[in-house]
């Protein structure tokens, strides 16, 4: 199958975060697209703006003669729209499956890791203007996931959690860390998950790395290598026009390559935006590269700062143990630079499965906070385990609520119908994967 063969595709599943893109994207190409999901939501709205036909909830009626079918991860076989496609003989495949076809002749630069893989194609994407780019999260530059031009380059945010990052095609293979994360995936077999990114990487011309993660230090393939304890010097943190920024001094191969300025705190943005630097190097001038990573302005819910009077509230989609403790790191610098003292965390946990096999790690992480409010497990479809948060975290002295709600600039904290505790100053931080980031915005 080639892709200019195909004039109209249905999307099922079109409001999630990276099936979106890959409409959006085709979109931009002149292809026909419609889609469904089985409630509305703020992407299901962008793409209806756009004069994309949705379909709200999954019908059968949505199914009207597309030439191919292409459906998220978490849709099943049983789908009524699947069974409709396959009923008329039209071709069904899943996005892991379309990618090799959506990316194929093109030049791919592929971003994967457990962490900070948004961040980095985001800064990417940033740099390399003329690159469409294809990610799991809104970049603040164009206000979308998906930068769709007629470029044969698309900077992508590779997936690890379905193997999906080994059918990218990628030209340019972009490893931020291989923390095992998804492991259902693999048959809880460490070495079939690391085999997997080495894969990743063997399949691309050009490779960058962070060599100090443990696993990707050991990898026998010609990279360029980031060690970020030596490579990355003289980091301040600063507010510019009350932005948070950080600055570094980049060599690598016993290069210097400068100062650089990139939107956001810490160590991990140092090391996210020098990885992207790397990258870019192979087709783009030193300078051209400083100038262009100052358009990049953050991501939506990433230390996404939503209101920055008395109390200062942040949108984070931290939620595995290792993301938490550097936010957290970043946060006690931003606490310096604006003059806060106090830090509330609202923690959100996400899927029974990773609080489970992260346990330890997620006590530990809170460690430093002022005061900590832990909220229902968001379990994104997993049947419901019991753990004792109680006992577990009872040395936070935690507040356990069922839900937050915005109220003006400051935060009220619920159990039920009855407010049990509002905030009105400091800064609160939501760490989260579910729906606590609409709650934080005050849109739910």
């Amino acid at each position: 199958m080639a892709l200019k063969s195909f004039g109209s595709v249905h999307f099922i599943g079109i409001g999630g975060i990276g099936i979106s893109a890959l409409a959006k994207f085709l979109f931009a190409q002149g292809i026909k697209i419609s889609g469904s999901d089985m409630a509305e939501g703020c992407i299901t709205k962008e793409l209806q703006s756009m004069g994309i036909l949705i379909h709200i909830p999954h019908c059968k009626e949505a199914i009207k003669n597309p030439d191919l079918v292409i459906h998220s991860a978490i849709i099943k076989d049983s789908n009524i729209e699947v069974q409709e496609a396959k009923k008329k003989g039209i071709p069904v495949l899943s996005r892991k499956e379309a990618l090799p076809l959506i990316l194929a002749n093109k030049q791919v630069y592929a971003v994967a890791g457990a962490h900070g893989k948004s961040t980095t194609t985001a800064i990417l994407s940033a740099i390399l203007q003329d690159c469409s780019a294809l990610i799991g999260a809104e970049s603040k530059e164009f206000g979308s996931n998906t930068r769709a031009l007629k470029s044969e380059k698309i900077v992508f945010e590779a997936d690890e959690s379905d193997k999906s990052f080994l059918e990218c095609n990628p030209y340019c293979a972009i490893v931020t860390n291989a923390e095992p994360e998804h492991m259902e995936t693999y048959g809880h077999n460490l070495d079939k998950f690391y085999q997997a990114y080495k894969d990743f990487l063997a399949l691309a011309q050009y490779r960058i790395i962070n060599a100090e993660d443990a696993f990707l230090a050991k990898v026998d393939l010609e990279c360029v290598r980031l060690y970020p304890s030596k490579d990355i010097s003289e980091i301040e943190y600063f507010l510019d026009n009350n932005n948070p920024k950080t600055r570094f001094r980049l060599k690598n191969n016993h290069r210097d390559l400068g100062v650089f300025e990139v939107y956001g705190l810490g160590e991990h943005i140092a090391l996210d935006a020098s990885l992207a630097i790397l990258a870019a190097l192979e087709c783009m001038e030193l300078e051209e590269i400083r100038q262009n990573i100052q358009k990049f302005c953050g991501i939506k819910k990433r230390f996404d700062i939503l209101s920055d009077d008395e109390c200062v509230i942040i949108d984070d989609y931290a939620h595995h143990p290792t993301e938490i403790a550097a936010t957290l790191k970043s946060l006690r610098k931003y606490q310096e630079l604006i003059g806060k003292s106090s830090l509330c965390v609202i923690w959100q946990p996400h899927k029974y499965s990773r609080v489970r096999d992260n346990l330890k790690e997620f006590v530990e992480c809170f460690e430093g906070v002022d005061k900590l409010v832990i909220l229902p497990v968001y379990a994104a479809g997993e049947a419901k385990v019991e753990i004792d948060f109680r006992n577990l975290f009872a040395k936070y002295n935690p507040i356990f609520a069922d839900f937050v709600k915005r109220e003006k600039d400051s935060l009220g904290i619920y159990q039920g119908t009855q407010r049990i505790a509002k905030i009105k100053d400091g800064i609160i931080v939501g760490f989260n994967a579910g729906n606590l980031t609409y709650q934080l915005r005050g849109e739910i």
